[in-house]
């Protein structure tokens, strides 16, 4: 994966945020702060998994482009499917 460095990066910092946000259930905090921290590490992981996929999609066009197979741009389409669900 070509930007492996950035998502172990952004993947910890999402683990360091969610260790916070069980810290934050198990002292009692406020319903409205628990839920924006939430929200906020779902569009982490999110992000993170738009760095994954466009890696996965430049590998797959390279692939189809370097041996014109049209299976590495059906894998795609598949990636794309699981990654939206």
């Amino acid at each position: 994966m070509e930007n492996t460095r950035e998502v172990v990066n952004r993947l910890s910092r999402t683990i360091g945020h969610l260790e916070a946000v069980k810290k934050m259930v198990l002292d009692g905090r406020d319903f409205d702060e628990l839920l924006i921290q939430i929200s906020a590490v779902r569009a982490s992981v999110n992000n993170i998994g738009k760095i994954i996929l466009k890696d996965h999609i430049n590998h797959c066009i390279d692939d189809a482009l370097k041996t014109g197979e049209q299976k590495s741009l059906d894998d795609i389409s598949v990636v794309i499917d699981k990654f939206i669900k």
